[in-house]
């Protein structure tokens, strides 16, 4: 078991996002991102279900084209999808990808 204070983990930009993985194995991988303001993270074709926490701030998400704002507290869960985000004021977020089962 661990334990992960997500207000106080370090995050570095989407740009050096490998050193924001928190937790990986097999079946599943976290990470935190920070997003400046007026940043973003451009479209990426996720091939798995994924999940976004919002640690602190809001975000704009784009999912296979629908538009939704997410705020501090709130979490969006998408099954694979093209996604894309952008903060306006800036945002810290804790991502989840989700493995897809071996034979699906």
């Amino acid at each position: 078991m661990q334990i992960f204070d997500l207000k106080s983990q370090g995050a570095h930009p989407f740009e050096e996002r490998e050193k924001n993985i928190i937790y990986d194995v097999e079946e599943f991988k976290v990470r935190t991102i920070k997003l400046p303001a007026d940043g973003k993270i451009p479209d990426c074709n996720m091939p798995s279900h994924v999940m976004f926490y919002v640690v602190d701030g809001s975000v704009d998400v784009m999912v296979d084209q629908e538009k939704k704002t997410i705020n501090e507290g709130q979490c969006l869960i998408s099954e694979p999808a093209t996604i894309s985000m952008r903060s306006i004021d800036g945002a810290k977020i804790m991502g989840i990808q989700i493995t897809a089962r071996k034979g699906e």
